[in-house]
């Protein structure tokens, strides 16, 4: 085995604080919103602070799944690329890299898929929801997703992976996989260890029972982070709340307003109760105002660095290509030694 670049051994020789490796991924389906920075990425930019050997991948194969015109999957990946930068992840402190560059992620893949069973991947609930979606249709990379999401971890030899709660399942497929391997082939894979941090769940602005999404028709109920102040404004001005006009946090009784005092609180790296407390005084409509002040003060710099990444296209397309690189050389010998326990080389 080659000896690792300067830029593997740097990575590995700085602090690690008994955190080994991460991965984690995200799909390029579009401009992220507020739910998903302050959700998932600025939980990366810490993690990337805190662990010696952090890879995050734009998982474009798991995109495939949806069916998506190539023109916008190609855009879709390098505006994520630029908002990952804008949001403050950092390529000298972690591998970014797009997921299709490294073919071993796909190779694996098919190894594990063939440990894995049918009726495991049949209760995956959301094989369930999106297979109900395309009207029992649903494509065989839907229903074999989880085992790439395996493989994206495992090649890597991943000790912890940052998941929502909605993913714990996949991980414990994971972890279930390193076991079945290795039981039959000898020590091997880690298992890896979830990182469950504190959620801030952000719900939609228009239907506070939901959680925000891209996908959410109605234009109003998502905030990306590339609004522009006065589309923020708009927003959260028709956000839905109640006739009560005082501020509180009682989410079971209140949603509306309660969805906005946990996105004030997460903007503002505030408690709930520090925030209701800095309310008093306010009805909804002007508390409105004040987190859209908020979260607008906070997207401000990210969506001005994004613009300017957008504009330099190279420099994005490097970012990319030299991640995959870095993240090729951990994946090639591992995938090379898995191909030889299996009697493949």
């Amino acid at each position: 085995m080659a000896a690792p670049s300067s830029s593997i051994r740097t990575l590995h020789l700085t602090k690690n604080k008994g955190l080994k490796r991460i991965f984690s991924g995200i799909q390029p389906t579009g401009i992220p919103h507020l739910g998903n920075y302050l959700g998932a990425i600025t939980n990366w930019v810490k993690l990337q602070e805190e662990c010696s050997s952090v890879l995050y991948s734009i998982v474009d194969l798991h995109s495939l799944t949806t069916p998506r015109e190539p023109t916008v999957l190609r855009t879709n990946i390098l505006d994520i690329t630029a908002a990952l930068l804008a949001c403050g992840i950092n390529p000298q402190q972690c591998f970014l890299f797009q997921q299709s560059q490294v073919p071993e992620h796909a190779e694996l893949s098919w190894i594990l898929g063939c440990f894995t069973s049918i009726p495991r991947l049949q209760h995956f609930p959301q094989w369930k929801i999106k297979n109900a979606n395309q009207m029992n249709e649903g494509t065989v990379g839907l229903f074999t997703y989880p085992v790439l999401q395996a493989a994206d971890i495992l090649l890597y030899k991943s000790t912890h992976v940052p998941v929502g709660e909605d993913q714990v399942l996949h991980l414990e497929l994971t972890q279930d996989t390193a076991r079945r391997f290795n039981k039959k082939y000898g020590e091997f894979f880690p298992v890896p260890k979830a990182i469950l941090t504190p959620a801030k769940k952000v719900k939609s602005l228009r239907d506070p029972s939901s959680k925000m999404s891209k996908s959410d028709p109605q234009r109003l109920a998502t905030v990306a982070i590339t609004d522009s102040p006065d589309e923020i404004k708009l927003k959260f001005r028709k956000a839905v709340t109640d006739f009560t006009s005082e501020v509180t946090y009682e989410p079971d009784h209140r949603p509306g307003v309660s969805n906005l005092v946990a996105i004030h609180s997460a903007i503002a790296g505030l408690s709930k109760e520090e925030v209701v407390h800095q309310s008093i005084g306010l009805d909804t409509a002007h508390y409105k105002a004040v987190v859209a002040e908020a979260v607008i003060e906070k997207l401000a710099p990210i969506r001005s660095e994004f613009k300017r990444l957008k504009e330099d296209r190279s420099y994005l397309e490097k970012v990319l290509q030299t991640g995959a690189e870095k993240a090729k050389e951990l994946a090639a010998p591992v995938y090379l030694e898995v191909k030889r326990l299996v009697g493949l080389h």
